[in-house]
C-alpha cells in the first residue's frame, strides 16, 4: 500500500512542476466542458460569448468601475476581490487586492476559484489580457463607448449573477435621469469647455472619448473633438486659441488649473471660471457617473450664466 501511495505521488510529480500551466489547463478542460450545458449566455463589449453554467457566486473584478458597476447590479455580495484603487462603496474597501493597474496577480486570482472574471479592456496591461483568457475561467470584457453602454453593462453583469430583478431597477432609474439631463440642456447656448486630463504633458479630451459626449450633453464645445485619439497631447498655444470659456480637471490638487492663471487672454481665466471635478465621478464611469455628469453640466451652465453677464465683450470675440 505504501509503494502505491508512493508511485502515485510520483506520477504526478511531473504534474505539479508543471504549475500554474498545469492549472490553467485543467481550468480550460472544465471550461469547455461547462460552456456545452450553459445555461447564462451574454456577449460583452468585444462581441465574446460568456457562457455560465449557473449565476456568479465568486466575482472578481478588476477595475474600481466594475466594482461599482457590480454593486449597482446587486452582485456587490458576490464580489470576492479587486484591485487596488476600488473605493466605492465602502464594501469594496475591504475586498482582497490581486494587483493594480499595472498588473495583474494571476496566481492570485487562480487561488480564490472565482467563477467568473470582470476585466476592463483597456484598463487591462496588454500583456495579460491573453493570459487571463487562458486562465479557464469566464472573463466579461467591458469597454463602455457611451453613457447608454454603462446602463447596458450592468444589465448584463445582473443576468450573469442572476441578479436581473435588482440590475433592472436601476437601469431604468439611470436611463430617466440620463434622458432628463440631456432634454435640460438640449438647447442651451454652447460653452467651449477645455477638459484637462493631465498637466504635463498636456493632454485633453478627443472625440472618442466618452467624456466628448458627457460635454456635448451638457451643451458643452470641445475645441478638441476632431481628434481622432482618446487622450490627445495639445500645446498651451492651441489652447489659448480654442479661448475656452470654462476650463476644468479632474483632480484634488488646485495646482493643476493653477498654471493657467498666467494667460489672462482666455475667457475662462478672464472670468475666474476653473473647476476641479471629482476624480472618482466623471473619470471612472461607473454607478456614480451621472452624478458626475451633473457635476459638470452645473458648472458649465454657471459659465453659461457668467458669459451671458458680459454679453458685449463676448460679442466681440
Amino acid at each position: 500500500m505504501m509503494q502505491s501511495s508512493q508511485a502515485m505521488r510520483s506520477a504526478f510529480r511531473p504534474l505539479h512542476r508543471l504549475g500554474l500551466c498545469a492549472r490553467l489547463l485543467v481550468l480550460a478542460a472544465c471550461t469547455l466542458a461547462q460552456a456545452a450545458q450553459a445555461g447564462i449566455v451574454v456577449r460583452d463589449d468585444r462581441g465574446l460569448r460568456v457562457a455560465l453554467v449557473h449565476p456568479a457566486r465568486r466575482i472578481v473584478a478588476l477595475s474600481p468601475q466594475l466594482v461599482e458597476l457590480a454593486g449597482a447590479a446587486g452582485a456587490g455580495q458576490q464580489l470576492i476581490a479587486s484591485i487596488r484603487g476600488a473605493d466605492w462603496p465602502n464594501s469594496a474597501k475591504s475586498l482582497p487586492r490581486v494587483g493594480d493597474a499595472f498588473a495583474i496577480n494571476l496566481e492570485a486570482v487562480i487561488a480564490l476559484k472565482p467563477d467568473l472574471i470582470l476585466a476592463w479592456r483597456s484598463g487591462t496591461p496588454p500583456r495579460q489580457v491573453d493570459a487571463l483568457q487562458r486562465l479557464g475561467i469566464p472573463v466579461y470584457w467591458s469597454q463602455t463607448d457611451s453613457l447608454q453602454g454603462i446602463a447596458s453593462t450592468v444589465q448584463r453583469i445582473g443576468e450573469l449573477a442572476g441578479t436581473m430583478p435588482t440590475a433592472t431597477r436601476w437601469t431604468r432609474a439611470f436611463d430617466a435621469r440620463l434622458a432628463a439631463q440631456r432634454a435640460r440642456y438640449a438647447h442651451q447656448p454652447p460653452v467651449r469647455v477645455f477638459y484637462q486630463v493631465w498637466p504635463d504633458p498636456l493632454m485633453t479630451v478627443g472625440g472618442p472619448q466618452l467624456l466628448n459626449q458627457v460635454i456635448t450633453l451638457c451643451g458643452g464645445v470641445n475645441p478638441f473633438a476632431t481628434l481622432p485619439v482618446l487622450a490627445p497631447s495639445v500645446s498651451r498655444e492651441a489652447v489659448i486659441a480654442a479661448d475656452p470659456q470654462l476650463i476644468v480637471a479632474a483632480s484634488r490638487n488646485r495646482a493643476a488649473l493653477d498654471a493657467w492663471m498666467q494667460y489672462g487672454q482666455i475667457s475662462a481665466v478672464r472670468h475666474r471660471q476653473l473647476l476641479l471635478l471629482d476624480p472618482h465621478l466623471l473619470p471612472r464611469m461607473g454607478a456614480r457617473v451621472l452624478d458626475g455628469v451633473a457635476q459638470l453640466c452645473a458648472a458649465i451652465e454657471h459659465t453659461r450664466q457668467v458669459d451671458g453677464q458680459s454679453a458685449p465683450a463676448a460679442s466681440k470675440r
